[in-house]
């Protein structure tokens, strides 16, 4: 369904903000968290990023797309409207209605293709979704 959309405002190319949330995250998730979250900022020239509830977010232009978060042991790369992205690797974990996360661990095995298409995935989602006026 395509009018269901989550638009975030105040999104921008390369957030100062979001460079200095990685900064306070321990090492080892960080460097994680900033691969995962690279890959989603590189997927286009209209992919924006702003913090959301607190954590680096991806839009293209206001659509929401991506995020990631560093928790405790963890990073999670999560997409908005993962419900509906296709995951041949089940590599997407939730319940909800629209949102899905992978969960990275530094001591564990991803499909790291699989992901990288959840992401370019998401990414594609988000542009149908976008309104004509961008």
């Amino acid at each position: 369904m395509l009018d269901d959309v989550l638009r975030f405002t105040g999104g921008v190319k390369n957030s100062t903000e979001i460079d200095a949330w990685f900064f306070h995250r321990p090492d080892v998730l960080r460097t994680i968290a900033e691969r995962w979250f690279a890959r989603m900022r590189d997927c286009g020239g209209d992919v924006r990023e702003l913090l959301h509830d607190g954590h680096p977010t991806v839009c293209v232009y206001d659509v929401a797309f991506g995020y990631v978060n560093v928790f405790t042991a963890h990073v999670n790369v999560g997409f908005f409207n993962g419900a509906n992205l296709r995951d041949p690797a089940e590599l997407l974990q939730g319940t909800g209605k629209r949102m899905r996360h992978v969960k990275l661990r530094p001591d564990l095995f991803v499909d790291e293709d699989a992901l990288a298409e959840l992401i370019r995935a998401a990414y594609r989602d988000a542009q149908k979704r976008k309104p004509n006026a961008f």
